[in-house]
């Protein structure tokens, strides 16, 4: 499959091994059910789950009857934290709770597999050499993402961590930094253009591939 290549200040196009990105009978296809699944999970585990409202029971107030039961030609009420009146408690408000679960490793590794797959085919993928960074720079991430279409969301994705990388890209919005070991579903369908390390892409295949869907973690 043709990509996007970027080295030395140049763009240009290369050609790479996708078949380890395709599902077992080999052929190219975005499954797009398994991928919705691993973002929700994602984003239901990134919430803090701290909202929380009071009962009745709860409410700071007197426990007196406002009036007496009879006679006033009024509704009975037998005191003002009634969830009917204005300052009373809460009916069935959220509390704390975890919204946090997990998919099957596998699963998470097929939509992995999926994500980068339709990233490919989108022609969202740029291959680029980036063992220049001898120190932080924004000068150089700047020209980088200059060249590329000065994209609003890219994801750079290393082979292994590298500081003066991060430094050099970490105050770019939308731009985000991760390693093919730590990458996800969500990471690669939110990123926006991946401007993948070519040890990191045979990284991502190694770890999420067809081949090796079986074993691992994702």
């Amino acid at each position: 499959m043709q990509v996007k290549s970027y080295q030395a200040g140049s763009a240009g196009e290369v050609e790479i091994d996708d078949r380890p990105f395709r599902d077992k009978s080999g052929k190219s296809r975005v499954l797009y059910r398994t991928l919705k699944d691993a973002v929700v999970m994602h984003q239901a585990n990134q919430r803090q789950g701290t909202a929380s409202t009071k009962t009745r029971g709860k409410v700071k107030g007197t426990n007196k009857k406002p009036y007496r039961q009879k006679g006033t030609g009024r509704a009975r009420a037998g005191d003002r934290k009634s969830p009917i009146w204005r300052g009373g408690g809460t009916v069935f408000g959220p509390l704390p709770r975890d919204y946090s679960y997990h998919m099957p490793a596998k699963a998470r590794r097929l939509a992995t597999r999926t994500a980068l797959l339709g990233k490919m085919q989108d022609g969202e993928v740029v291959i680029a050499d980036l063992g220049g960074f001898t120190e932080p720079s924004a000068r150089s991430a700047r020209k980088i993402l200059s060249d590329l279409g000065s994209p609003r969301r890219a994801l750079v994705v290393l082979a292994e961590p590298k500081e003066m990388v991060w430094k050099s890209f970490r105050n770019f919005p939308g731009v985000t930094v991760r390693c093919a070991k730590d990458l996800c579903a969500y990471d690669v369908v939110a990123g926006g253009l991946l401007i993948v390390e070519a040890a990191a892409m045979d990284a991502l295949a190694a770890r999420v591939g067809g081949a090796n869907s079986e074993g691992g973690d994702a």
